[in-house]
């Protein structure tokens, strides 16, 4: 009787034991899944605040570079003179808020990484590619300073076709493939002739010609209007549109045109797509932007506002 009673006490305990051991199992799961459920909820949260944070440096109202794409928290934009280059890009016109990059023949560009579209001329031809894009900003930045005798750009074989010969009535003429000014008459129309000098440049320049017209600067002397650049068929070129600092360190914005002919942009940043905004902390070679990857020493600075130009 002794023994059943012994016997029934084990079971009862080994029964309990069990059913602690259920109970434990089951606490465990409930709590494993409350903490992922705060762990999601807190993901979640963050996702959020940092979008709302990063979309605030869209400002979908401005309509102009400085007004729709603001600086990051602690960082002020660079000083900038009233005529330098730095303050005509921050004063070009943008086309409205999430507007894609369309190409010349109008279609509109897939994959597009676009945080900014320019309201630049394009054409209907497809001249006006990555290179082209710059030479333009260079030339129409000139244009608006009253420096025009420092248009000026080589074409591939070395030839420098400047617009102070074009607008007052020389022409471009192929004479065995071998480019050489031709006297004509003077254009009446200046603004169709600079359209038309453009063109000329564009079908014979590169980013061949635009490396062997620029000199290397290391990182840490970026400024406006410099440009990372690979020469070559194809290359490409994207140029420093914008800057600002906190406690020395730089960030830019960088735009592009690119191939085909296509509107010029500011471009994303792969790291974090909803700040365009690249730090200098964070270039390393090979350098990666959405459309392409450059190697160092590919950081250069044209040479068209200097004082020997052309």
């Amino acid at each position: 009787m002794r023994q059943k009673i012994v016997n029934g006490v084990v079971a009862l305990l080994m029964m309990a034991l069990f059913v602690g051991i259920i109970v434990m199992v089951v606490l465990d799961k409930k709590n494993e899944a409350e903490q992922q459920i705060a762990k999601d909820s807190e993901y979640r949260q963050s996702q959020q605040s940092g979008q709302q944070e990063n979309h605030t440096l869209i400002n979908a109202s401005g309509d102009t570079l400085e007004s729709r794409i603001l600086v990051p928290e602690g960082y002020e934009r660079t000083q900038e003179p009233d005529d330098s280059l730095g303050a005509f890009l921050r004063n070009y016109a943008m086309l409205p808020d999430q507007t894609p990059v369309h190409l010349y023949d109008g279609e509109e560009r897939k994959h597009a990484s676009a945080a900014a579209v320019f309201d630049m001329y394009l054409g209907d031809r497809n001249l006006q590619q990555c290179a082209d894009s710059v030479m333009r900003i260079y030339a129409e930045y000139l244009r608006a300073i009253g420096q025009e005798d420092k248009i000026a750009f080589h074409f591939v074989d070395g030839f420098l076709c400047d617009w102070e010969s074009y607008k007052n009535g020389k022409r471009v003429k192929f004479v065995d493939d071998v480019p050489k000014w031709k006297e004509s008459e003077v254009p009446e129309n200046l603004d169709e002739a600079f359209e038309d000098y453009l063109n000329i440049v564009f079908a014979y320049s590169s980013t061949l010609s635009q490396v062997d017209e620029s000199d290397a600067i290391p990182l840490d002397e970026i400024q406006i209007g410099d440009i990372f650049i690979k020469g070559g068929s194809p290359g490409h070129v994207i140029l420093v549109a914008d800057m600002c600092e906190k406690d020395g360190k730089k960030a830019f914005l960088l735009a592009q045109g690119f191939m085909p002919a296509q509107q010029f942009h500011v471009i994303k940043n792969l790291q974090h797509e909803d700040d365009p905004w690249y730090y200098e902390d964070e270039i390393t070679y090979p350098f990666v932007t959405p459309d392409y990857q450059f190697d160092e020493e590919c950081l250069k600075r044209p040479r068209y506002l200097s004082d020997n130009w052309p």
